[in-house]
């Protein structure tokens, strides 16, 4: 069984990487309140695919916890029942922890897909806990971080439910953002344990402490990111989704930061590439870093000068998780030599 753990966690790896874009779609199209509930869909396990099935119908038979949409009011069943030729409100009651009670097809399908990718992430990363109690003798660190992974993953849905339950306050789709990233680390940490190494290369302290510091920034770098798209989403809900020339006008101090900090991690990186290269280090990785931070940019100043182009917002996201996780997996292995026991 052994032989399967890495491929699950490679797996778990790409869906970590889907979930990120398809949780940057639905922030991007607005589709978060797509589905009012969590984490069933107007109370379906399959969503509506027309206004008339979230509307009240007499004579219908309606099960516990199904929403209807009413007077521009949310109703949900308390038990399961058969409705009459009339409404009665004593089936029904107020959905109360929150009022958003609009209905979009599309908003409601993208959010049901960002969902049924987090559900599937749950398969590898269920078989890789169970997998991992294998290496428990061997080394209990793959076991430990395993059972973390699992854990985080529960955690990652329980904050889904509080996201969708505040009505998507920023700060709280923030910090699911950011704990995809800590799951993603767990992951590469996982899969950096279970690789063959046969070097021993040696690292100049020097290098060392710039990668730690570029890490560093990188992560500084996305939580100024999260700020900025904070704002953006303050500024759609008061100027509208077709306002996008407005949206950064004025910029705020956090995209001045955002922007400036770029030229800062450009340089970094780029004296870590030229060190790995005159060393003879053997950190090819590190391309991939600058090319990276290279389409970073370029998704950046699209979306600054030609007012937030469609799919920019979740691409500049993507390519952020993608260096910080070439990032990450480049630290393991300067860090971490020594082979498995």
């Amino acid at each position: 069984m052994k032989k399967y753990f890495r491929p699950l966690v490679i797996t778990s790896v790409i869906f970590i990487y889907l979930i990120i874009i398809a949780g940057a779609v639905v922030r991007m199209t607005g589709s978060g309140m797509g589905c009012p509930d969590w984490p069933k869909c107007f109370g379906y396990y399959i969503p509506p695919t027309e206004e008339s099935q979230i509307q009240w119908q007499p004579n219908h038979d309606y099960k516990s916890g199904t929403i209807v949409i009413l007077n521009e009011e949310l109703r949900v069943a308390p038990k399961s029942f058969t409705s009459g030729p009339t409404y009665n409100s004593n089936n029904w009651e107020p959905y109360t922890k929150h009022n958003y009670a609009q209905f979009n097809v599309w908003h409601t399908w993208i959010e049901y897909i960002n969902r049924l990718v987090t559900v599937l992430s749950g398969i590898p990363i269920l078989l890789m806990f169970i997998i991992s109690f294998g290496y428990w003798k061997k080394n209990k660190q793959i076991t430990i971080f395993a059972t973390l992974t699992l854990l985080s993953m529960l955690f990652q849905a329980w904050l889904g439910k509080v996201v969708v339950d505040s009505n998507l306050l920023p700060f709280r789709i923030t910090i699911h953002m950011v704990m995809a990233f800590v799951i993603l680390a767990i992951l590469l940490y996982l899969l950096y344990l279970t690789k063959e190494r046969k070097t021993s290369a040696k690292f100049p302290k020097a290098f060392k402490t710039v990668l730690i510091f570029s890490v560093i920034l990188t992560l500084v770098q996305v939580s100024f990111g999260t700020q900025v798209r904070q704002h953006v989403d303050e500024q759609i809900k008061v100027l509208g989704e077709l306002a996008k020339s407005e949206w950064l006008n004025p910029p705020t101090l956090s995209f001045y930061i955002h922007r400036s900090f770029s030229i800062l991690i450009v340089l970094i990186n780029g004296w870590l590439c030229i060190k790995n290269r005159k060393s003879n280090l053997g950190l090819s990785n590190l391309s991939w870093v600058l090319i990276f931070i290279g389409l970073e940019a370029f998704t950046g100043i699209i979306m600054y000068y030609f007012d937030f182009p469609f799919l920019s917002q979740p691409l500049h996201l993507v390519l952020a998780s993608l260096l910080f996780g070439v990032q990450f997996f480049i630290t393991l292995e300067v860090f971490k030599l020594k082979p498995l026991v």
